[in-house]
């Protein structure tokens, strides 16, 4: 069954649930640094300091892309689909100022048009109460909605 609207604001979650929200467990150091998103599947991180996106292999591979070249923020969220990016901006937006993590499943479309939804489980990365970066999942889910 397909959502009426892509998933609401109020799946923001706060920080202290980030253990049962990502699979893989905490991607994130309890100390605040940035967690390195290699080697996990389907995992990815955004530092803000120097716009840096690191994404695993998988994710990569989810939205067609060659893990050679480097990912850039600006080029990927045009590969979402006008029904989930306006959620997916708002939902970053307010984990960014109100330091809560949050769950979408988004409508992308590949760089070869092939249509897909990914979840995207996203919490930021603070340090010293200041939010540095943000990291998390993001899992191929096509077969929930079908094509």
């Amino acid at each position: 069954m397909l959502p009426t609207d892509p998933l609401p604001l109020h799946h923001s979650w706060p920080l202290y649930e980030s253990g049962c929200r990502f699979e893989h467990g905490r991607l994130h150091d309890l100390e605040g640094g940035l967690a390195t998103a290699a080697g996990l599947d389907g995992s990815w991180s955004f530092d803000f300091s120097d716009q840096a996106l690191t994404w695993s292999r998988s994710v990569y591979e989810l939205f067609g892309m060659n893990p050679a070249r480097s990912a850039i923020r600006s080029e990927t969220v045009k590969l979402y689909g006008e029904e989930s990016r306006a959620p997916m901006e708002r939902l970053r937006s307010y984990a960014i100022r109100h330091r809560r993590g949050f769950t979408l499943d988004a409508r992308i479309t590949t760089l070869q048009g092939e249509k897909r939804w990914m979840r995207l489980i996203a919490a930021p990365v603070c340090q010293s109460g200041q939010v540095m970066g943000l990291h998390g999942v993001k899992q191929d889910v096509t077969v929930e909605y079908g094509r």
